[in-house]
């Protein structure tokens, strides 16, 4: 590999950003390609492919061979709330390849007791989020209903661009939560990211099925990164 290639390679993924090193087969020539980046044609389509699956392989374009090295950062879960949904989401999430993060001052909810094996910080999100801050391969579940904790969470998510937002309450709670947010600076464009109510419309009744929504919901965010939102996975 180029020693220029490499070394950008290595920040990228120090940085937490998703980059797909593209190698020409015919003359072995390689180039650093970031999420985002404008490529055309065949290529363009198998390298967006390739940062919404994050399989390497190689492809055929423009009448030639590309191996095609994707490199994405780890998905992560963060969920404001260790509330039963929470308690229900967080194995769920690891056996699906998440890391899960539960932030929730209330301490008499935060205990290992109710979340064990789980990374849980029992403080307010505005501390934690400022050592440990989101990014676009984070995931942020608020499920408190509690807007003292849910709204500062919601806002950092959408300015770091998290790939899903998620927010429980009705429409009727949700509509309420627009009015704050937008005090709080969010623009209307980064507030319509947000889900909410939470989770796919499965009909979910339990904090369990409720969960598996919430999750679901996050999966198909991740994996159609780049495409235009759908209601249901093709």
């Amino acid at each position: 590999m180029d020693p220029y290639a490499l070394k950008s390679l290595n920040a990228e993924r120090r940085a937490r950003r998703a980059v797909i090193l593209v190698t020409d087969l015919g003359d072995g020539r390689d180039r650093i390609v970031r999420e985002g980046d404008q490529v055309a044609g065949e290529l363009g389509a198998a390298i967006a492919k390739a940062f919404r699956s994050g399989n390497s392989g190689s492809v055929e374009a423009e009448g030639r061979t590309f191996f095609l090295n994707a490199y994405l950062p780890q998905p992560r879960l963060v969920v404001i709330g260790a509330v039963h949904i929470s308690q229900a989401l967080a194995p769920m999430a690891r056996i699906a390849g998440y890391p899960v993060e539960i932030v929730d001052p209330r301490t008499a909810f935060a205990t290992a007791d109710r979340f064990p094996d789980v990374a849980l910080h029992a403080e307010w999100p505005e501390d934690i989020l400022k050592r440990q801050p989101l990014d676009s391969f984070t995931a942020l579940a608020a499920v408190t209903h509690d807007p003292k904790i849910d709204d500062f969470a919601l806002k950092a998510a959408l300015d770091a661009n998290c790939f899903y937002v998620g927010a429980l309450g009705s429409r009727k709670t949700h509509a309420k939560r627009v009015e704050r947010l937008l005090a709080l600076g969010a623009t209307a464009d980064q507030i319509a990211r947000i889900h909410a109510p939470i989770g796919l419309d499965i009909g979910a009744a339990s904090p369990a099925e409720i969960a598996v929504a919430i999750l679901a919901q996050a999966i198909q965010a991740f994996r159609s990164r780049g495409l235009e939102s759908k209601d249901a996975v093709a």
